[in-house]
C-alpha cells in the first residue's frame, strides 16, 4: 500500500522562480506603479521599506519586510534603514495580532542561500504568525502546510486600516 499523494500545485511556481533571470521580485515590486500593489500583494511602503505577503507562505499571515534598496549584506544596511525595517516589523506584528489573534510569532532573517535565503541578494525579514496547535500532523507526516485563508482575503484584511475606536 502506498501513502496518498498530497498535491500542492502552487509550489511549482515557487520552484521554477528560485533561480530565474527575471531579477529580484522585491525590486520589481518596489519599482512597480503602486496601482499594482494589490496584484503584487504589497501591503505597505515607507521611505526605506516595502512590506508584502509571502506568495509562498509557511503559515497563514506570513509577511516579508525588506529594505527598498537591493542589499544582501546586513552589515551594509545604514542605521536609519535598519531602524525603519524594525519599526515596520513592529507595526506589522501589531497589525497581525489585532486582525488575526495569533498566539505568537516567528520573526527571522536568513542570511545567505545556505542559511535558507531564497533571495540572498535582497535582505528581507519573515514574520510568521503562530497559533497553539498549528503544528499538526500535516507538516510532520505529510510534509505539507494547511493554510486556511487565501492570499487575496489576507491582503484585503491587512491592507485596509482598521476602524479607530
Amino acid at each position: 500500500m502506498t501513502d496518498p499523494a498530497l498535491w500542492a500545485p502552487w509550489r511549482l511556481d515557487y520552484i521554477k522562480s528560485v533561480d530565474t533571470d527575471e531579477g529580484c521580485f522585491l525590486c520589481r515590486y518596489r519599482d512597480a506603479d503602486p496601482s499594482e500593489d494589490d496584484a503584487n500583494l504589497v501591503i505597505g511602503r515607507t521611505r526605506h521599506t516595502i512590506s508584502l505577503l509571502n506568495r509562498f507562505p509557511y503559515n497563514n499571515g506570513h509577511l516579508l519586510i525588506a529594505p527598498s534598496d537591493h542589499v544582501g549584506d546586513l552589515e551594509a544596511v545604514d542605521v536609519p534603514v535598519l531602524t525603519e525595517c524594525v519599526t515596520e516589523i513592529q507595526k506589522w506584528t501589531r497589525r497581525l495580532r489585532e486582525t488575526m489573534s495569533p498566539d505568537g510569532f516567528n520573526i527571522g532573517l536568513n542570511l545567505g542561500r545556505v542559511a535558507g535565503a531564497g533571495l540572498p541578494g535582497h535582505l528581507h525579514w519573515h514574520i510568521v504568525p503562530r497559533w497553539n496547535g498549528d503544528t499538526n500532523f500535516m507538516p510532520v507526516v505529510g510534509n505539507a502546510n494547511v493554510i486556511p485563508q487565501s492570499l487575496e482575503s489576507l491582503h484585503e484584511l491587512l491592507s485596509h486600516e482598521p476602524p479607530t475606536n
